[in-house]
């Protein structure tokens, strides 16, 4: 699939705001009425750019570069010896990655599956029938923090059912953890990784909320926050392993800026859908809705940003995911794990196409590029 068909279906009316390397380094670029803007020279990057230009404020037309279909860009499985002219990056540079979890019902199941499995996906499906028997399989109608929510918790340890993850799902503070270092997350078309020594791991697919230096939503875009079950199902201090690995985050293709045509209403009740496509010819199909989330993504966001802590840069908030995949793949209740290959498409209409192909982390194109690399290219470009 190339990107203009990865675009939301009303791209040509919409601002989408990300980054490309048209060969000398990232520049911020903004696409409008179907072309893009070089906006390097009214701000060196994205995170400058958004704390410049506040919601509301008209951004100045950058330089034009033509008409977005035009550019060479291609996902690496197209261009597997990187003759691309250009390639679209993640729409992210300063900011912090910021990730918010087990915010739907369906994950929060999940996440107490994998601790009491201890990392076992043979054991899942056993404790996924008892958990759906004593619980009802559906925490939907639970407001997180409310008196019936604590009323609920004491219920579950009463009958030795709770569980940490029960806590952020229905207590009164979200989960909220840094999945990964500034500039390690991955664009459209690239490589996302998973650890060569995991074996039940997944996408996670979800929408992401671009905050600006002074926590303000400014737009939203698509994302897979890539998870290895059995390193967090062992334990949850290993979460770090288990999010944070080379390759593991990706965003894209662009943030969708809020404008009269498309605003956080349009997030809440985004469908997104799932597409695992495998060189074993397996396919896994999956659709959710935003609305089933537990928390509303403008109270993540609070969670994130205010007087406990502050992002001058800004940053990109996962949203959690809504899915969790556990149709069998190989043996009979081993349930669903990544392999090498797969072809990865999170889609909803308003934001368009993330597509990503599987590899392992230690395959994966190593990180290289950091912030002095990137301080020293855009000073060598003459943009600081």
């Amino acid at each position: 699939m190339g990107l203009t068909q990865s675009l939301p279906e009303d791209w040509q009316d919409a601002t989408l705001l990300g980054r490309i390397d048209f060969g000398d380094g990232p520049t911020p670029v903004l696409v409008r009425g179907g072309r893009v803007e070089d906006l390097s020279k009214i701000a060196p990057t994205v995170a400058d750019l958004m704390n410049a230009f506040g919601p509301g404020t008209a951004i100045p037309c950058g330089e034009d570069r033509g008409p977005l279909e035009a550019l060479d860009l291609r996902p690496v499985w197209e261009d597997p010896t990187g003759e691309a002219t250009a390639k679209l990056l993640a729409p992210v540079d300063l900011h912090c990655l910021k990730a918010a979890g087990v915010t739907f019902a369906v994950s929060t199941l999940e996440r107490v599956i994998e601790e009491r499995a201890r990392g076992d996906a043979a054991a899942a499906l056993k404790i996924r029938e008892q958990l759906s028997d004593s619980m009802g399989g559906d925490l939907r109608s639970v407001d997180p923090g409310s008196e019936g929510a604590a009323r609920l918790k004491q219920t579950l340890i009463q009958d030795g059912l709770w569980s940490q993850y029960l806590e952020v799902a229905i207590g009164p503070d979200a989960e909220i953890f840094t999945k990964g270092p500034t500039l390690s997350s991955m664009g459209w078309g690239d490589q996302v990784g998973v650890r060569a020594d995991s074996h039940w791991n997944n996408p996670e697919p979800e929408v992401v909320l671009l905050c600006d230096g002074s926590g303000q939503i400014r737009g939203a875009a698509l994302g897979n926050d890539v998870n290895l079950r059995d390193f967090e199902g062992r334990s949850a201090l290993l979460l770090s392993k288990a999010k944070d690995n080379n390759a593991s985050c990706a965003i894209g293709p662009f943030f969708r800026l809020f404008d009269d045509g498309f605003s956080l209403d349009d997030v809440r009740s985004a469908e997104v859908e799932l597409q695992i496509t495998g060189r074993d010819n397996f396919v896994l199909n999956g659709h959710s809705n935003m609305s089933l989330i537990s928390r509303d993504p403008a109270v993540l966001a609070a969670q994130a940003f205010g007087k406990q802590h502050q992002y001058p840069d800004g940053f990109a908030l996962f949203l959690g995911t809504m899915f969790a995949p556990i149709q069998d793949r190989d043996t009979p209740g081993q349930g669903f794990t990544h392999k090498v290959g797969d072809r990865v498409r999170v889609s909803t209409p308003r934001l368009g196409v993330l597509e990503n192909e599987v590899t392992t982390c230690d395959q994966a194109r190593p990180w290289t590029f950091g912030i002095s690399a990137l301080i020293r290219n855009l000073a060598g470009r003459g943009l600081l």
